[in-house]
């Protein structure tokens, strides 16, 4: 995701808070396309390296864990907190992985058969 918009509409759409990051998730335009992914990273986390460094961090493990986890036709977007850059690789990814487990849509209830509903 590259437009502003993406980003403010995925603002108002669930969200997962854990140690190394926060995710946002909102149903995309798409809903049987791929899932797609912003970054972000404000100037709280430190200079233009350090965000730098947690924004490649975010797009590796999304790169990673986001076919697997992701659900398609959603928008992710990965904010960076400041313990991204210097978290341990697989502590970020296990961030990561709870987060797109737990903003999972859930699926719908079954629905019970009615009379007249072919067998």
């Amino acid at each position: 995701m590259r437009r502003r918009r993406d980003f403010l509409r995925a603002r108002d759409g669930r969200k997962a808070v854990r140690p190394s990051l926060v995710l946002q998730a909102v149903s995309g335009p798409d809903a049987h396309g791929p899932a797609r992914a912003g970054f972000t990273a404000t100037k709280k986390i430190g200079n233009a390296v350090r965000r730098n460094r947690a924004k490649r961090r975010l797009r590796e493990a999304a790169r990673l864990l986001l076919p697997l986890h992701g659900a398609p036709g959603t928008d992710y977007v990965f904010i960076a907190r400041a313990a991204t850059g210097g978290r341990e690789w697989a502590a970020l990814l296990d961030d990561v992985k709870s987060a797109l487990v737990s903003l999972a849509p859930a699926d719908p209830p079954a629905r019970a058969p009615r009379a007249g509903d072919a067998v």
